[in-house]
């Protein structure tokens, strides 16, 4: 892939609107993502339970 045709679907992407869910989901993952780096058992269920945690209490 060129680096113009990277250009071209990221200027694509750039235009599509994420829903709430949509962010949501890139936030656990970024979550994930990041802790999982820095302790190996950190799994993706602990971080969905994290959210969970923080959305009830009104974090």
């Amino acid at each position: 892939m060129s680096d113009t045709e990277l250009e071209q679907l990221l200027a694509a992407a750039s235009k599509i609107p994420m829903t709430a869910a949509d962010r949501e989901a890139q936030r656990r993952s970024f979550a994930y993502g990041n802790t999982k780096t820095e302790n190996d058992r950190i799994t993706k269920a602990m971080v969905d339970r994290a959210a969970e945690h923080l959305k009830s209490a009104g974090a």
